[in-house]
């Protein structure tokens, strides 16, 4: 996203969908004493580009087509599909918001991420591009007809109240490391919002950027405060917590820097884009921060559609 163009359906819709949403459930599996020479036929006759190497109900691997065709050009002798299969397995987990699958597409360049339960890590099922793709294409269909026949505007429920100002304040508690409930505060104050009638794009600048709020703190506090006041032309999110704080509030805004520890990084968070997506969907935003001492953070949000992004 730019910082001129609106907000999207679609990119709304990376961060409110799940993994499971979008995964497929019904798994074609191999184990790692299968041949090599029936992975063929098993792609071909299911029609499916890779498939999940499972040892005893424990993912172990995953073989691809490009595995098969390495091993075909190689002109070896006929093996178990445990030697040619990718042992380095990067999974998603069901609960995670769709946005960790499509940036981990991106920064990996995987054709598919095989899916496990958060708890257990039992396999869940498979996601590929196309899956995303399909996933999406189905909540734009059901979300379609609601969103567009929706002309009810938000601010009229504001100031229909007989009173000099009008506003209303909604405040959540987020927990530090929970991420089993990741974005679930986002969720709610969106929900909120769609009751209050709000312009479908202005609810997609709140979300995304309460959203990437949310797991700032999740991730690098043990908790805080996402305050929302919504007025009839600016919707204000406070966030507030008394953790490490940012030493380099300059380094921290720039796109790709994060100082997540490497096993937040497998779980698909900490990529080092929140900053940047919260001052790209604000219209105006300001962060003050002090080591040992915690974050504020205040995101300005314009009720009129497409307001630009800027920060102050």
């Amino acid at each position: 996203m730019t910082a001129d163009s609106k907000i999207s359906k679609v990119q709304e819709l990376v961060y409110e969908i799940r993994v499971s949403d979008v995964m497929k459930s019904d798994i074609i599996t191999v184990s790692p004493e299968t041949p090599m020479s029936q992975l063929r036929n098993i792609l071909r006759e299911k029609r499916i580009s890779g498939t999940p190497v499972v040892d005893q109900g424990k993912l172990v691997g995953i073989v691809s087509i490009d595995d098969f065709i390495r091993w075909l050009a190689e002109r070896e002798q006929d093996c178990p599909i445990g030697e040619k299969m990718t042992r380095d397995i990067r999974t998603l987990y069901a609960d995670e918001p769709l946005i960790h699958a499509v940036n981990k597409f991106d920064q990996l360049g995987f054709g598919r991420f095989a899916v496990i339960d958060r708890r257990h890590e039992k396999l869940l099922g498979i996601v590929t591009k196309g899956d995303i793709v399909e996933g999406l294409l189905r909540k734009l269909e059901i979300d379609y007809y609601q969103e567009e026949t929706s002309h009810y505007n938000g601010r009229h429920f504001l100031e229909d109240i007989q009173a000099d100002k009008t506003a209303l304040f909604f405040e959540y508690a987020v927990a530090g490391h929970d991420f089993h409930r990741a974005g679930e505060i986002a969720s709610r104050l969106k929900s909120t919002l769609k009751r209050l009638g709000l312009a479908p794009q202005v609810i997609r600048r709140v979300a995304i950027a309460t959203y990437e709020a949310e797991m700032n703190l999740i991730i690098y506090t043990e908790g805080g405060r996402i305050r929302a006041r919504v007025e009839p032309h600016e919707i204000l999110v406070r966030v507030e917590d008394s953790g490490p704080g940012i030493p380099d509030i300059e380094k921290a805004l720039q796109p790709g820097y994060s100082t997540a520890p490497e096993w937040v990084r497998e779980m698909g968070f900490g990529a080092g884009m929140g900053l940047d997506n919260i001052r790209k969907c604000a219209s105006r935003m300001g962060l003050n921060s002090a080591v040992g001492r915690g974050t504020r953070l205040r995101i300005y949000i314009s009720t009129e559609d497409g307001a630009k992004s800027e920060s102050n």
